[in-house]
Formats: C-alpha cells, sequence, structure tokens
C-alpha cells in the first residue's frame, strides 16, 4: 500500500468476496486500536459489532455482488476495546486478472451525530412547545363555543364507534379462524410424524406453514414469516400460501416455488408507491426413500436437525429474504441421513422467548413429538404472560 493511501484521513479496507480482509490502511488501524497483524487475513466481521454483522451479511455483500458498489451505509465499527464507533461505508466491487475484490472508504461520524443530535433536540423541544400552546388554546375555544352541541355529537359518535368495534371484532375473529383452518393438519404414519403450533401475537398473523405429501415417501414444507403484523401481513401470507399450495400441486421444484413466490412479493407491491415487503422463508422436501432433504432458506432462522446420536445440524440461509432484491438466484443445498431423525423449523418469535441453546436440549430429548412440543409450548406461554409485547409464534416440529 502506498505512503498517501496508507494516511489518507479515512479508514481504507481491501476484502474478498467471502469478507477476509485483504489490506488495510493505518489510518484505520489508529481508529480501531489494532495491528496490522491483528485484522489481516481475519474476516471483516472481528471489526464490527453483533448488530452490523447480521446486516452485513443479510445487506451489504448482496447488495454489493448486485450493485457493483454502496454508497454512504452506515455500519457500527467496534475497536479492540469493546467501543462503538459509527461510521459510514462506500464500497465498489472490482475484477483483476480475474480476481474479484472489493474496495471500502470508511468514514467515522463521531461529531456528525453529536452535532445532529443536539439540533435536533432543540428542534423538538421547540416543535413541541408551539404544538402545545396552539393544543391548548384550541382546545379551550372548542369548550367555551360547543360544549353542550359537542357533548350530543359525541354520544351519537361513541355508539357508532361502539357498533363498529362490535362489526370489527366479529370480522377479525372470523379472519383468524379461517387462517387457522387454512393450516395444514398435522399428522404421523410409519414414514413420519409431524407436530405443528401456532400463536398470533395480534387478531391476525403474518407467520405462517404449510406442508403436504408430495409422493410416496415424499413430503414438502414451508415455514414463511412476513414482515410486520396484523392484516396486511396476514394477507400476504394467505396470498403466499395459496401459491405454494398450487405450485406442490403442480409438482414444482424447490428453485422454482421459492423464484414464484419472491415473484408474488415483487407484484403485490408493484404499484405501492414505494411501500414494500420482505418475507423470510423456508422450503423444504424429505425424500423418506432416499433419506435425503433437500432445502432453500430464504434469510429465515435455521431450520435445525437432530441425529440419532444427538448431533446437531443447522439448515442455515441460502440468500436474503424474498421480496427484498429482484432477479435473485435460489441456490438448493442438500442433506443426508442414514438413521432417524427430529428436524425442527420455527419463527423468530420462538427463540425470542426460548435460546437456541435451551432449545436444543429439549429437541434431543428421546421421547414422543408430541411432549416435545408441548414442553416448548410451556416456555412459550411462561414468556407471554410476562412479556409487554411478543412477536407472532409458529414452528413445526418433524420425526423421522
Amino acid at each position: 500500500m502506498d505512503r498517501q493511501l496508507d494516511e489518507v484521513p479515512c479508514g481504507y479496507l481491501l476484502l474478498s468476496d467471502e469478507g477476509e480482509i485483504l489490506s488495510v490502511n493505518k489510518t484505520l488501524l489508529e481508529l480501531l486500536g489494532n495491528e496490522h497483524a491483528d485484522l489481516v487475513n481475519m474476516h471483516f466481521h472481528q471489526i464490527l459489532t453483533k448488530a452490523s454483522r447480521a446486516f452485513c451479511q443479510l445487506y451489504f455483500f448482496p447488495l454489493l455482488k448486485i450493485e457493483g458498489r454502496i454508497e454512504e451505509m452506515h455500519f457500527s465499527l467496534q475497536k479492540k476495546d469493546g467501543t462503538e464507533v459509527p461510521a459510514l461505508i462506500f464500497a465498489r466491487r472490482k475484477t483483476k486478472e480475474g480476481r474479484v475484490t472489493n474496495e471500502c472508504i470508511i468514514v467515522p461520524m463521531l461529531q456528525r451525530l453529536e452535532y445532529e443530535s443536539q439540533l435536533l433536540k432543540a428542534r423538538n423541544i421547540a416543535d413541541d412547545a408551539l404544538k402545545e400552546a396552539a393544543a391548548t388554546n384550541a382546545e379551550l375555544t372548542k369548550v367555551l363555543e360547543a360544549l353542550k352541541v359537542k357533548q350530543k355529537e359525541l354520544v351519537k359518535l361513541n355508539k357508532q364507534n361502539e357498533e363498529y368495534q362490535e362489526r370489527i371484532t366479529k370480522e377479525l375473529e372470523l379472519a383468524k379462524s379461517i387462517q387457522g383452518i387454512s393450516l395444514s393438519v398435522p399428522f404421523c404414519n410409519e414414514e413420519i410424524s409431524i407436530s405443528a403450533y401456532y400463536q398470533s401475537s395480534t387478531e391476525l398473523s403474518g407467520d405462517m406453514y404449510s406442508f403436504y405429501k408430495i409422493s410416496p415417501g415424499k413430503y414438502g414444507f414451508i415455514i414463511l414469516d412476513v414482515m410486520g403484523h396484523g392484516i396486511s401481513s396476514a394477507l400476504i401470507s394467505m396470498s403466499l400460501r395459496s401459491l405454494f399450495q398450487m405450485l406442490i400441486m403442480k409438482k414444482a421444484s424447490a428453485a422454482e416455488i421459492m423464484r414464484e413466490l419472491d415473484t408474488q412479493m415483487h407484484l403485490l407491491f408493484r404499484n405501492g408507491d414505494g411501500i414494500k415487503h420482505y418475507c423470510t422463508a423456508i422450503f423444504l422436501t424429505i425424500d423418506t426413500n432416499k433419506k435425503e432433504i433437500e432445502y432453500i432458506n430464504a434469510g429465515h432462522p435455521p431450520a435445525v436437525w437432530i441425529g440419532p446420536d444427538n448431533e446437531v445440524m443447522e439448515f442455515k440461509a441460502t440468500m436474503p429474504p424474498i421480496g427484498m432484491f429482484e432477479d435473485l438466484n435460489f441456490p438448493q443445498k442438500s442433506f443426508s441421513y442414514q438413521e432417524s431423525g427430529r428436524l425442527y423449523l420455527y419463527t423468530d418469535g420462538v427463540t425470542e422467548a426460548i435460546s437456541s441453546k435451551a432449545l436444543n436440549l429439549l429437541l434431543k430429548e428421546k421421547e414422543p413429538s408430541e411432549m416435545t412440543k408441548d414442553k416448548i409450548v410451556h416456555f412459550l406461554e411462561l414468556d407471554e404472560e410476562m412479556a409487554i409485547k411478543v412477536d407472532d409464534r409458529c414452528f413445526l416440529l418433524v420425526d423421522l
């Protein structure tokens, strides 16, 4: 690295496509408190906070590969002593002599954030004072001029509102019932045993699961989590479920199913004035004759396989969530098993209540799946009693 680049007043990194740090300048080393040997050949995650690591995995590298460049993306760096440093990153993807590298410029934001925070605080104080004065004056005027008239109107409006709320409640209860009925019914045979759990955080849920027998000895499963909660997320998940059911009946491949679901997400918001939703999902097929599991994981929490000797295998994300980027590839992975085992699929609301370590201990218990399901549900119900707000929660437990 030449001297000018080494001492330029901003950080410089050269990364491989796998995130390996190939080169780093002196300015960034001094900012982080590291030596050159501490970072070269280490992974980019080494200098990021935990939150930024996940953001990097899901957005930074996928977007850089698609767009070829990134401008003003916010990251939080982590110094050697653990201190957090907010920063902006600019990146450009280059190919030279057949080798792909990613050049990154990192600009710390310590002073800028401080100035912005002070300005925003002052503006908010002034806005609040003006709003409070205006609201007080308007309220006093309204009370003095029209108290008796408004009282009669309020009685009428309250009655109309009660009737409306009652009607909406009935409609939501019916929609929730329909959503629950549409879920696949667990079953058990000599090849496979399936247990399921589903609980919405509000009247309706954006979580959904479905499973089908594709052919003798072959089964298809999907579990997904639409961004957000409530009616809009529930409508999206029901739309995706209907499409999934049709594709399964047509014996579509895993890649074809995920591609169609991704296309559907983009079509739903094609004319949405910039409004977008995304959805994490994992689809897999189990062939009990070949003893093989094939899967595609679109940004979803990893499915967990517990083998006969309690060995743990995670089916981690193979691509970003569907609906996030267009023209994505849908890489499929496979896993072969020799003996019986247990497969666990879930949405992130479950792991907000139960740690992955505790969950794995429950899954390793040599007991019928329904007993394991009841224990997991017991922990979820305890968390629901103590939590102020909980996420939608659902999971599938499959014994082979």
